[in-house]
């Protein structure tokens, strides 16, 4: 199959609640989803924006080809790991096009809450 997607997606929306109820499997938590179709590895570089202070990054994620991966953002590398409670948005670059989703996990409340959108595909 060929590769489908784009290189460059943003997530300008994200913020990793700071409490979490339930199992720690629930814990509150960010995915970026991300999708290759084609068959060479789609080398991924993922920079974090946020509000007071400079990005960080990039940080480097291999998805296999023809495969997925689902990068939570609390799971970087431990310098880069997004801190709970912190506002940021997030930029990927990818040397081959890939599909990228934003999944957030909430379980503040024993009603878990969970938000998921495609990406913006810059180019």
């Amino acid at each position: 199959m060929e590769h489908i997607g784009q290189r460059v997606w943003a997530i300008p929306e994200g913020y990793i609640p700071g409490a979490s109820t339930g199992p720690e499997s629930m814990a509150s938590h960010e995915t970026a989803c991300l999708l290759n179709t084609g068959d060479q590895d789609a080398h991924v570089e993922i920079t974090l924006f946020f509000p007071d202070r400079e990005p960080a990054g990039p940080h480097r994620v291999t998805v296999p080809a023809r495969r997925t991966v689902h990068q939570r953002f609390d799971e970087l590398d431990p310098q880069g790991s997004v801190p709970v409670g912190s506002d940021y948005a997030s930029v990927l670059v990818s040397d081959v096009p890939i599909v990228v989703q934003h999944t957030r996990l909430d379980s503040r409340q024993p009603a878990n809450a969970l938000l998921s959108t495609v990406a913006y595909a810059a180019r």
